[in-house]
This record gives C-alpha cells, sequence and structure tokens, in this order.
C-alpha cells in the first residue's frame, strides 16, 4: 500500500469515528440537555449552524454554504499537500490526516442536515468551553502539530 492510500485509510478512520459519535450522541441524547459525566465533562447535544466554537451560528443561514465551500476546498488543497508528503515526513502527514479528517467530518454533517452536532463539552468552576466533536478536536491537534513543525523546521538560508 502506497504511502498516500495508508494516509487516506487513516482519514477514513477519523471520519467513521466521528461520523459514529455524532449518531450515538444525536440518537442518545436531548438537545441542549446536558449529562453529567464528571465534574468538569458534560455531553450535551448542540446543532451548530456556525463555525467552531458556534462562530457565526446566528448569521441566518448564509454561514452553511460559506463553510461548506471553505471546507470543501480547504480539503482539496489539504489532499494535494498530503499526497506530496514525502514517507519520511510523518509528523506532517500526520497533522494533514488529522485536520483533513475532521474538515470531512464535519463537512458531511454540514452537507447533509444543515450544521454540525456538537456534544463534548467542558468547563471548571464557572468557566465553560464551548461544546465540540471528534472532527474538532482532531482539526485542532492537526493544526497545533503544524504549528509546532513549521516552529521546530530548520529554516533554509
Amino acid at each position: 500500500m502506497s504511502f498516500f492510500n495508508k494516509n487516506l485509510s487513516f482519514i477514513f478512520l477519523i471520519i467513521i469515528a466521528d461520523q459514529i459519535t455524532k449518531i450515538i450522541a444525536d440518537n442518545n441524547l436531548t438537545l441542549g440537555v446536558s449529562q453529567k459525566v464528571l465534574s468538569f465533562f458534560d455531553l450535551t447535544l448542540l446543532y451548530n449552524h456556525g463555525a467552531a466554537f458556534s462562530f457565526l451560528s446566528s448569521a441566518g443561514g448564509w454561514q452553511r454554504w460559506l463553510f461548506l465551500i471553505l471546507s470543501l476546498v480547504i480539503s482539496i488543497i489539504l489532499l494535494v499537500w498530503l499526497k506530496r508528503t514525502k514517507p519520511y515526513q510523518k509528523y506532517q502527514a500526520t497533522a494533514l490526516i488529522l485536520i483533513i479528517g475532521g474538515a470531512i467530518g464535519n463537512l458531511i454533517d454540514r452537507i447533509y442536515l444543515g450544521y454540525v452536532i456538537d456534544f463534548l463539552h467542558f468547563h471548571i468552576g464557572g468557566y465553560y468551553w464551548p461544546s465540540f466533536n471528534i472532527a474538532d478536536s482532531s482539526i485542532t491537534c492537526g493544526a497545533i502539530l503544524l504549528i509546532i513543525i513549521s516552529i521546530r523546521e530548520p529554516k533554509n538560508s
């Protein structure tokens, strides 16, 4: 199996994990009602019509198409980048796999539902982090890894 095909397999696994957890959350949780799991963690089903952390969620509907198109274009660009990644660039490939898998996971929601299903909800004291999902976690981890790689990579003079 080629390096790229192996990477596509990992992307597929992220998408499957994301979609399965969203289906389970949507079928077993009540919209807007928190189910306490730990003192700092709840499962709270929310339908996010915006972007990450509900950005533009109440913009009136046009944002669905904006985020759908942006997700699609960015996913294609990152897939091309991943295709050009060499086997020795494993960390870069991992970062791209995480971002692409998460982006496509949320893109599937936007296409079929018109919103993204969020259900993971952390809080400490009076501070509540916005609800998110596996795809959001994947995108965030991939972006952080890309930043670390770019900082640590020696610059060519």
